[in-house]
C-alpha cells in the first residue's frame, strides 16, 4: 500500500508541473490572440502541444490553435485591402493550414457521446466559414502552378477536393471539379509521384479541355509503373479521341512495332491515313511498316510521295534505298544464276544508289545506316573507287 502511494505521488509531482506549463502556454497564446502580435508564436506554442498524445483531445488547445491560424490570415486579407505587400505564398498555404487545423478538430468534435451519439458542436459554423474561402485554395494552386511549385500546388488542389469527402463539408454536397482534378494530376506527373498522379484521374479525365494532356500523363505514368495494359488502352483512347496529336498514335504504332504486332500496327496506321491520307506522320509510319512486312514496291511508292512533298525527308530516301536492296536479296536467294536473273539484281542496286547516297548527304551522322547499305550497292555495282572508299570507313569503325 506504501509502494503504492509513493509511486502514485510520484506521478503527481511529474504531473503537476506538466499541467501547470500546458495552462502557462494557453495562456500566453490567448495573450497573443488578444493583442494581435506574435499570432506564429501562438500557433506554434499549440501546434507543440497537440503534438503530444496527451493533448490531442483537449478542444481548448484546438480552437485557440485554429484561432491563431484564423487571425493570421485576416491579417493577410487586411494588408492586402490596404494594398500593402503580401508574401502571396504564405497567404494560401495559411489558407491550406486552416482548412487542415478545422479538419481535424472536426474530428474531435463529431467524436461520439456516451450514448453513441454525434453532436458535432463547431461544424454548422466552422464550415460555414471555411465555405466562403475554398476558393482560395483553388487559386492557391492555380498560383503555385505559376511558379512552378508543383508540391504546394498538388497540396492545395489536394485539400480543395478532399473537402468533398470530408465529413465537415457534408452539407455543401460539393461537385467534382475536373479541371482541379487535372491540376492536380499535372503537378503530380511533374513530380514523378504516379500515386499521386493517378489519385483524381478518373475527375481529371471529365476535364475535356485538356483531356488530350491528361490522357499523356497516364500513358506516361502507367508506362513508368511497368502497367502495360493500361498503358496500351490510355494510348487507344488517345488515338480515338486525338488523332491530330501525334503522340498517342506514334507510341501505339512503336508498342506493336516493338512486339512484331505488324498487323495491329497497319491497323491504327490505316485509321490515320483514313482521316488524313496526305499526312507525313501517317504515310511514314505506314511506308516503314511495309518497309518490315517485305512489301517493297509498295513501300518505294510511299517513299517517293514523301520525297515528293518534302525533299530533305532522309528516312524516306532510306526506306526506299534498303527496299530496292532487299529485293536484290530476294533475287540472289533464288539462285537461277542467269544473265537476266543477274541483270535484274544490278538494277535493284543501281535504282537503290541514288536513294542511298541522298540519304548519306542528309544524315551524314548516320554511318551506321547508311555505310553497310553503300557498301552492298557498290560492291554490286562495280565501282572500285567508292567501294574502296566505304570499305575504308567501315574499317575504321
Amino acid at each position: 500500500m506504501k509502494k503504492r502511494l509513493i509511486v502514485f505521488s510520484l506521478l503527481l509531482i511529474i504531473f503537476i508541473p506538466c499541467l501547470e506549463a500546458q495552462k502557462k502556454e494557453i495562456s500566453q497564446a490567448r495573450t497573443y490572440i488578444k493583442s494581435g502580435k506574435s499570432l506564429d508564436k501562438a500557433e506554434q506554442m499549440m501546434q507543440r502541444l497537440l503534438k503530444d498524445s496527451v493533448h490531442r483531445k483537449n478542444e481548448k488547445i484546438h480552437l485557440i490553435y485554429i484561432e491563431s491560424i484564423r487571425k493570421q490570415y485576416d491579417a493577410f486579407n487586411e494588408n492586402m485591402y490596404l494594398k500593402k505587400t503580401v508574401d502571396t505564398a504564405a497567404f494560401f498555404n495559411m489558407v491550406r493550414k486552416l482548412f487542415l487545423a478545422n479538419e481535424c478538430f472536426d474530428s474531435l468534435d463529431a467524436t461520439p457521446n456516451e450514448k453513441g451519439v454525434v453532436k458535432p458542436k463547431y461544424r454548422s459554423k466552422n464550415s460555414a466559414y471555411l465555405h466562403t474561402i475554398r476558393q482560395n485554395l483553388f487559386n492557391g494552386g492555380a498560383y503555385f502552378i505559376r511558379k512552378q511549385k508543383f508540391e504546394d500546388a498538388y497540396n492545395m488542389m489536394d485539400t480543395y477536393l478532399d473537402c468533398m469527402k470530408q465529413p465537415l463539408f457534408a452539407s455543401y454536397n460539393y461537385p467534382e471539379n475536373p479541371e482541379a482534378a487535372y491540376w492536380a494530376l499535372f503537378s503530380g506527373y511533374k513530380l514523378s509521384k504516379p500515386a499521386l498522379t493517378l489519385k483524381y484521374a478518373d475527375i481529371a479525365k471529365r476535364d475535356s479541355s485538356h483531356l488530350e494532356y491528361t490522357l499523356q500523363y497516364l500513358c506516361e505514368t502507367y508506362k513508368s509503373l511497368n502497367d502495360t495494359a493500361a498503358y496500351v488502352a490510355t494510348l487507344k483512347e488517345g488515338v480515338e479521341r486525338y488523332l491530330d496529336y501525334p503522340y498517342f498514335f506514334t507510341y501505339l504504332v512503336d508498342y506493336y512495332n516493338s512486339k512484331e504486332m505488324l498487323d495491329s500496327a497497319l491497323a491504327v496506321v490505316e485509321k490515320g491515313l483514313a482521316h488524313d491520307p496526305e499526312r507525313e506522320l501517317f504515310l511514314f509510319a505506314k511506308n516503314n511498316l511495309l518497309l518490315n512486312l517485305g512489301q517493297y514496291e509498295e513501300c518505294i511508292k510511299i517513299s517517293d510521295k514523301l520525297i515528293a512533298k518534302n525533299e530533305s525527308f532522309a528516312e524516306a530516301y532510306y526506306n526506299a534505298g534498303v527496299s530496292y536492296i532487299n529485293m536484290a536479296y530476294v533475287l540472289e536467294k533464288e539462285k537461277k544464276n542467269t544473265r537476266k536473273q543477274r541483270e535484274a539484281i544490278v538494277d535493284k542496286y543501281r535504282k537503290a544508289k541514288p536513294y542511298i547516297e541522298k540519304y548519306r548527304e542528309l544524315a551524314p551522322d548516320k554511318k551506321d545506316r547508311w555505310a553497310a547499305a553503300l557498301y552492298n550497292v557498290y560492291y554490286n555495282l562495280n565501282m572500285g573507287k567508292e567501294f574502296e572508299e566505304i570499305d575504308q570507313l567501315l574499317r575504321k569503325g
